[in-house]
């Protein structure tokens, strides 16, 4: 693991501006653009940072913030359906999103980032690398990009039975924040105010998901068709793997075995374990994975050798 490097700019004292913008695919997206005062370091890689399934950008917030005090431009992005970017009635297979992103690093101007996406949106950055090679300088998949739901669910149909998300529209807020207290008690409040941002917050004081359950649903088809074990071979830019060893034992041993064999067909890959860790892995510890992605980025020799490292977060960091 890295040494947490050492901030010249307090990242508490980094706030976003907030953008949105029309792409040729129709959509528009909203983002969060982080940078410290007196601009990024032209010298560093920009960063654009993507969510997972029914996620939002600022689950991205701790991260982000640590690695614009860095010097890095940091881009986080709300997808199609999802936060406050518009919500089409089609278009979320992973190939479709993954070209949404190709466009917005166009409209946006950034020169070759390096791209990061946490479960569902590692599977769309890993694609946007397949799909569009001149376009990132790297490829970081955050407990994702490994994700193949037909080696679990060979039938869709058994796939949305045993994976439809819970209707939690109506929900009252304070159930929910009282929830997210008591499962998320060692996240930074950045991380726990980042999922409530998941949400929209209605004048009845109840929540409702900017990802509809009919949208949620057509983004989970998109990622049950979509095979990463294919692509792999086929990346042309360094690929980091961020699992997290969530203790699910079953879980976690079919995990490694994916990671592994992605490391294996990666031209230049690497993994970083986090273990114990949750899912949202980006915003439990956001100094440990600003500190990976700072350092894949600016050391040279970082992708030197395919190899599987491991972060024991019961040692290295306390919540915030």
């Amino acid at each position: 693991m890295p040494p947490t490097p050492e901030f010249n700019v307090d990242p508490g004292s980094i706030e976003p501006i907030a953008g949105m913008h029309p792409l040729a695919s129709g959509v528009e997206l909203h983002t969060l653009r982080w940078e410290r005062p007196g601009g990024a370091d032209p010298d560093r890689v920009p960063w654009v940072l993507t969510h997972g399934l029914a996620s939002n950008a600022r689950l991205w917030d701790g991260v982000a913030r640590r690695v614009a005090a860095l010097g890095h431009l940091v881009v986080s992005v709300d997808q199609r359906g999802h936060g406050l970017s518009s919500k089409p009635d089609d278009g979320y297979d992973v190939a479709n999103c993954a070209d949404d992103l190709a466009l917005l690093i166009g409209v946006l101007g950034l020169d070759r980032p390096a791209v990061a996406g946490q479960s569902w949106g590692g599977n769309v950055v890993l694609e946007l690398g397949h799909r569009h090679p001149k376009v990132v300088h790297q490829v970081v998949c955050v407990d994702g990009g490994f994700i193949d739901l037909q080696a679990a669910f060979p039938d869709w149909d058994a796939c949305a039975a045993a994976l439809a998300p819970p209707k939690l529209a109506g929900t009252p807020v304070d159930t929910m924040r009282a929830w997210l207290a008591r499962s998320a008690a060692d996240w930074p409040d950045e991380g726990r105010a980042g999922t409530m941002a998941n949400f929209e917050v209605r004048n009845d004081g109840t929540i409702a998901p900017w990802l509809t359950f009919e949208r949620h649903l057509m983004v989970l088809r998109g990622l049950w068709e979509h095979r990463p074990s294919v692509v792999y071979p086929h990346i042309e830019a360094n690929v980091l793997l961020i699992p997290a060893d969530t203790g699910d034992v079953n879980w976690t041993s079919s995990k490694s075995n994916a990671i592994a064999g992605a490391v294996d067909a990666l031209t230049r890959g690497r993994a970083h374990w986090f273990r114990p860790a949750h899912h949202d892995v980006h915003a439990q510890h956001p100094d440990a994975v600003a500190a990976l992605l700072h350092a894949s980025s600016t050391d040279p020799t970082f992708f030197d050798e395919n190899s599987i490292t491991v972060t024991d977060t019961q040692t290295t960091e306390t919540p915030q």
